[in-house]
């Protein structure tokens, strides 16, 4: 799987945090990190998050807060620490996440305006703070879905500053999950990108073909099935291109880019009528039209499928 140039960016796959593995487990954990007062809490609500206003920043900053602005939440989670300077928060700043209830948010912050969920677009976050994001919604989702061990019932507790848990009943220890996923760009003898829409989706909203790894199976093989399956079109050619952290609620999407083997190319696509509803060939002068003509949703910017489609389109696409 060599050939292409890989993805020369994926913003939510940044490296933003040392994730200090080492201080995890040390026994006065969060009695350290409240007593540090460069320590910052990132409040997350039902997988929403608070922003800084902009303040004539490109791009939207993470509300992080002192310890004492967020005294109560469901479980906190020890992030790690900041690698470079951001904002009003210098490099090595220990970060927690702290999961609120509802009573809990509506008093840091009444206004539900004020929190926001950055599933579609990312609202232009920083690098470091889509990273920081992509992390914190991955452990806040993995220890909502834990509270039971998923072998006995029995409820489970939080331990390594909210890296595992640990069943109260026979000890078993349950770490976060990862679902990998494939997502590609198809792209056939005259160089043109497959673009398919799901039935939930808007109407004019498109996408390149994702699925789920299944058991016992490459991601090579995941490719093949999965575009055959959504869109009866057989590739070849298969090229990774990048991977990216997809915590909704607990996917890694590895990108691809594949061709369609020539020996079947006469094949008409058709899509799966299940998951996808529309499949299309665009090239990059009807793809550009949409756009223009405001016909068209793609994938936002935090996305790691609009930047596949950007780097077989070659530039950025400005929507």
């Amino acid at each position: 799987m060599t050939g292409l140039p890989q993805l020369p960016h994926l913003p939510a796959a940044q490296i933003a945090l040392d994730r200090d593995g080492e201080f995890r487990d040390h026994p006065e954990l969060f009695d350290l990190l409240w007593g540090n007062p460069q320590t910052r809490v990132l409040a997350v609500h039902n997988g929403k998050v608070m922003l800084l206003e902009n303040e004539g920043h490109p791009v939207a900053r993470l509300r992080l807060l002192p310890v004492e602005a967020v005294p109560s939440a469901q479980f906190r989670v020890y992030l790690g620490k900041t690698l470079y300077s951001e904002g009003a928060e210098p490099a090595a700043t220990p970060l927690v996440l702290a999961v609120l209830s509802d009573n809990s948010a509506q008093q840091l912050e009444p206004d539900s305006a004020n929190w926001h969920e950055l599933r579609r677009n990312g609202l232009g976050l920083s690098e470091r703070d889509a990273a920081i994001y992509m992390q914190a919604l991955a452990l806040a989702n993995f220890h909502l879905s834990h509270v039971y061990c998923p072998r006995c019932g029995k409820p489970t507790m939080i331990q390594l500053g909210g890296w595992s848990r640990v069943c109260l009943e026979d000890g078993k220890q349950i770490f976060p999950r990862t679902d990998p996923a494939v997502i590609v760009s198809v792209i056939d003898e005259q160089d043109r990108i497959l673009l398919g829409s799901q039935g939930v989706w808007e109407e004019n909203r498109w996408s390149i073909l994702a699925g789920f790894v299944e058991a016992g199976e490459s991601l090579t093989a995941t490719v093949i099935r999965e575009v055959e399956e959504e869109a009866g079109v057989l590739v070849h050619d298969v090229q990774y291109l990048g991977s990216q952290a997809w915590p909704f609620p607990q996917s890694l999407m590895v990108g691809f880019t594949a061709k369609v083997d020539p020996a079947h190319s006469h094949l008409e696509i058709r899509p799966d009528g299940v998951e996808i509803v529309k499949v299309r060939w665009f090239s990059r002068a009807e793809l550009r039209a949409e756009i223009e003509a405001r016909s068209i949703l793609l994938p936002g910017p935090i996305t790691i499928a609009r930047a596949i489609i950007e780097h077989w389109y070659g530039g950025p696409l400005g929507v």
